[in-house]
């Protein structure tokens, strides 16, 4: 999988957000990341772990406070203007998390699918039409419903539409936000084969962000965990989900429901105790340190790196239980 070229990479991306007296608060904090053409990374972790602003940093949808971010080899401004919006707009893309907030309420499916195409093309009006007719028979939606307005249709249908929206510009790189989250379960399966379906015949390359741990084993070829606005594991995802190695992955992946309910109901209860900590002026120290069932003296005062396993150069692991 890897033996495709790096698509996007970030390096040592940091996003903070200033606070009164100058404490900040540490969403995105030095975050390294490769993603290969083609290929689809998952990115898994508690609320408040810092995915989503990972992922709007990563496509500049917000700005940088320091770190990089290249799209095929290219340095991405720090802070974009209008004129990188509409160039990155034709490569770079997002589907929101809730599909009843990312849809504007006054406007027609039509105009929602149609309107980055109508901003960076100069198609005759029956053109556009025609294409958003056809995007919207691509995501399993009848072309009758351009005329329609958001709030006449289901979660599952307004999430269908935000992907027609995000994918009619044909971009390569399109970033998942907790694009299931909102969905029920049997719809949850339709939208993620969707995806898997339009990744094939596109060759998109997918950050697929969601707290389904075995949703996004299924679908992603690598697995990244993040915690406290940082990286604690990367891998390939069957890997990460059987063997974690990180023990906050560990206790992450063994919390997962089994599907079996007679398996769930007899086995033994595995939670993190403790609530994560404020993202706020964060100290030395592994950020797990306060609820790891291993942690010694080393993980309070040092920050563990994020370092390839002996042995295993395509995992990454940040814990000095590995160094």
């Amino acid at each position: 999988m890897t033996a495709s070229p790096p698509l996007v990479v970030s390096e040592n991306l940091t996003k903070f957000f200033p606070l009164p007296k100058g404490r900040k608060v540490h969403a995105v904090d030095g975050v390294d990341l490769t993603i290969h053409e083609r290929e689809i990374v998952g990115l898994v972790g508690e609320s408040g772990s810092g995915k989503t602003t990972f992922g709007k940093t990563l496509i500049g949808l917000l700005a940088k406070t320091s770190g990089t971010v290249t799209y095929r080899g290219k340095t991405l401004p720090q802070q974009y203007e209008a004129a990188d919006f509409r160039r990155q707009a034709k490569v770079m893309q997002m589907i929101f998390q809730d599909p009843y907030s990312s849809l504007n309420p006054r406007m027609t499916v039509g105009e929602i699918v149609g309107e980055g195409l109508k901003l960076h093309s100069d198609l005759s009006a029956s053109d556009l039409r025609d294409r958003v007719a056809s995007w919207l028979s691509r995501v399993g939606l009848e072309p009758d419903y351009m005329s329609r307005y958001p709030h006449e249709f289901s979660g599952g249908q307004r999430q269908r539409i935000g992907i027609a929206r995000a994918l009619i510009l044909e971009p390569e790189f399109v970033v998942c936000d907790e694009p299931i989250s909102a969905l029920d379960v049997s719809v949850q399966a339709q939208v993620v084969n969707l995806l898997e379906e339009l990744k094939a015949s596109m060759g998109l390359t997918l950050l697929f962000i969601a707290h389904d741990l075995s949703m996004v084993r299924y679908i992603s070829d690598r697995m990244a965990v993040m915690y406290l606005g940082a990286m604690a594991e990367i891998g390939p995802a069957q890997d990460v989900f059987f063997e974690p190695k990180h023990p906050y992955t560990q206790i992450l992946i063994a919390s997962n429901p089994e599907p079996d309910p007679n398996l769930e109901r007899s086995r033994k209860s595995t939670t993190i105790t403790g609530e994560i900590p404020s993202p706020v002026d964060i100290g030395p120290g592994c950020r797990f340190a306060a609820r790891c069932p291993h942690v010694m003296e080393q993980c309070r005062v040092q920050t563990p790196l994020l370092l390839p396993l002996a042995g295993q150069p395509d995992r990454q692991v940040a814990c000095h239980l590995f160094t």
